[in-house]
């Protein structure tokens, strides 16, 4: 009876075991203006929970164990006038999908456009357009441990996999600043084309794509040289990005137009597809062949297929519209 009973609690933990690891990636999407984060199952495409708490998130990044998800708002109060510039008037929430709330709040100056996390998962650099500034929290002490001067109106922000460099848009300054996060300083000044937004890496992190809304293109920038060395003039109002799991199709959502752009990056070519309203936010989905893409104007979730550019799926959202987008494999 002991070895029945052995061989079935054995069975039953390869079951859950296996089950890990052919897991889904975990989608986390922050709804702006429904307050809330929801968590997708990017193998079903449904939504399997929702953490409320927070206000009008936008930012998202998470810890790469998926622990932990830290959310910027767009919201602050306004400072009294016996209180310094710098002081806190907003705030990221710190939640725990486990757990299904937010665990804490960390308090910030200034509402939050966009955040990276650095690949030990321990700082998460926040985008502060009106301050000029990236702040740097470290999860560790629960706080803000700096802020880093970047130019005007910082937008968008990432992280090299080895943890040693940022890279953030400055939309109103119309240039990428290059961040050593061993000091937190700027060591230099990249060209980015004109009101510079979202960025992504190339697959071996020698060049960057960023979006120019204004000009309805996307700039192509050597990290070597600092210099834009192509473009892809593409439609209005250019916003999300992202590059697909072969590392040659770059995935580029233009509201204005009402199109997803797949440009391979090897001869320029490109091909497109409607869709409608206002596509706005894209992340590609390691591993499952998917990009998912939120509209500006509706509480919905385009589910694309990356080889066929055909909508597959669709997620409708509770409420608000999707941000930036954090994914755990």
């Amino acid at each position: 009876m002991r070895n029945r009973i052995d061989r079935i609690a054995i069975a039953a933990l390869l079951t859950v075991y296996s089950g890990w690891l052919l897991a889904a990636p975990q989608v986390y999407i922050p709804l702006g203006t429904g307050n809330q984060v929801i968590q997708v199952d990017a193998k079903t495409d449904r939504i399997t929970a929702s953490y409320s708490g927070v206000e009008n998130a936008h930012g998202l990044v998470a810890t790469p164990d998926g622990e932990y998800l830290i959310a910027g708002s767009l919201n602050e109060t306004a400072l009294k006038p016996d209180q310094p510039e710098d002081a806190p008037n907003s705030q990221l929430y710190l939640i725990h999908p486990v757990h299904g709330h937010v665990m804490s709040t960390i308090p910030v100056a200034g509402w939050t456009h966009h955040q990276a996390i650095t690949p030990d998962g321990r700082y998460v650099l926040s985008t502060h357009g009106m301050r000029g500034y990236v702040s740097v929290v470290d999860l560790q002490e629960n706080k803000v441990i700096k802020t880093i001067e970047t130019g005007n109106v910082p937008n968008y922000a990432v992280v090299t996999t080895e943890g040693h460099r940022a890279y953030v848009s400055n939309t109103a300054s119309n240039n990428i600043v290059e961040i050593d996060l061993g000091s937190w300083k700027v060591l230099r000044t990249l060209e980015s084309g004109p009101g510079p937004e979202h960025l992504v890496f190339s697959g071996d992190q020698k060049t960057l794509y960023v979006t120019n809304p204004r000009a309805g293109k996307v700039s192509v920038v050597s990290i070597q040289s600092g210099e834009v060395v192509n473009e892809y003039s593409l439609g209005g109002d250019v916003h999300g990005l992202d590059i697909g799991d072969d590392g040659n199709i770059l995935f580029v959502s233009s509201k204005k137009d009402n199109k997803l752009f797949a440009v391979d990056i090897r001869d320029g070519s490109k091909q497109s597809i409607t869709l409608s309203p206002a596509p706005y936010h894209l992340n590609t989905i390691t591993g499952t062949g998917k990009v998912y893409v939120s509209s500006r104007k509706k509480p919905i979730i385009w589910v694309v297929d990356q080889a066929s550019l055909k909508v597959t799926n669709e997620i409708e959202l509770p409420a608000g519209e999707g941000h930036q987008m954090a994914i755990v494999e």
